[in-house]
C-alpha cells in the first residue's frame, strides 16, 4: 500500500477504488423515497458526514420483508458506494434480517474497506439502525412528515455540536 502524500493515510488499493468509482457513477436507490415506511438519519461529527435511509416494506409469503431502500448522502464517496450497495443487499429481508447485517457486510461486492474507510460501512449501518430498530424511548418517524436532510443539517447549524454534526459556515 502506498501513503497519501497529503493525509498520510494508506491509499486505496487500485481495485477497491475501481468498484467505488463503478458503484458512484451509477449508484442505486439514491434519493428520496416517497411514501416510505421507516427513515433513519445519521451523521458523522468526526468527518461531516451525514446520510438518510428510506424503507419501505411489502408483505411476501406471510413476512413483512423489504421491498424498496434509498439514501441520500452529504459524504465521502466510499459512503455513497456503501449505501447503495447496503440499500440492493437488504431488499427482501426481514427488519431482523437486515440488522443482523454486519457493517462489513454491508458493503457488499466492494469487500472489506481499509481502516481509515470503515466508518463509512458505519454510517450506513447506523442508518439501517435508525430506521429499522428506534429504541422505545424515541419513536418510529413518520417517513411523510421527516425533515429532508438539507433541514436536518440547517438545524444541527443552530445546536451546539454536543456529539452531533455541527457545521460552520465560511465567512466572507
Amino acid at each position: 500500500m502506498t501513503q497519501c502524500p497529503v493525509m498520510n493515510f494508506p491509499k486505496m488499493n487500485s481495485d477497491l477504488e475501481k468498484k467505488i468509482r463503478a458503484a458512484i457513477a451509477d449508484p442505486k436507490n439514491m434519493g428520496e423515497l416517497p411514501d416510505a415506511d421507516r427513515v433513519g438519519t445519521v451523521g458523522n461529527s468526526d468527518c461531516g458526514e451525514m446520510l438518510r435511509l428510506w424503507v419501505k416494506f411489502k408483505e411476501e409469503h406471510g413476512r413483512k420483508v423489504i421491498d424498496q431502500a434509498s439514501f441520500q448522502s452529504f459524504g465521502c464517496e466510499t459512503a455513497i458506494a456503501v449505501a447503495s450497495m447496503a440499500t440492493e443487499l437488504i431488499r427482501g429481508k426481514t427488519a431482523e434480517e437486515a440488522l443482523a447485517l454486519r457493517h462489513d457486510e454491508l458493503t457488499g461486492d466492494l469487500g472489506a474497506l481499509p481502516p481509515m474507510k470503515i466508518h463509512c460501512a458505519q454510517l450506513v449501518e447506523g442508518a439501517l439502525k435508525s430506521a429499522l430498530a428506534p429504541s422505545e424511548d424515541t419513536p418510529p418517524v413518520d417517513a411523510t412528515k421527516a425533515p429532508t436532510l438539507v433541514d436536518s443539517l440547517q438545524q444541527a447549524d443552530r445546536k451546539p455540536a454536543g456529539g452531533k454534526l455541527r457545521l460552520l459556515k465560511k465567512k466572507d
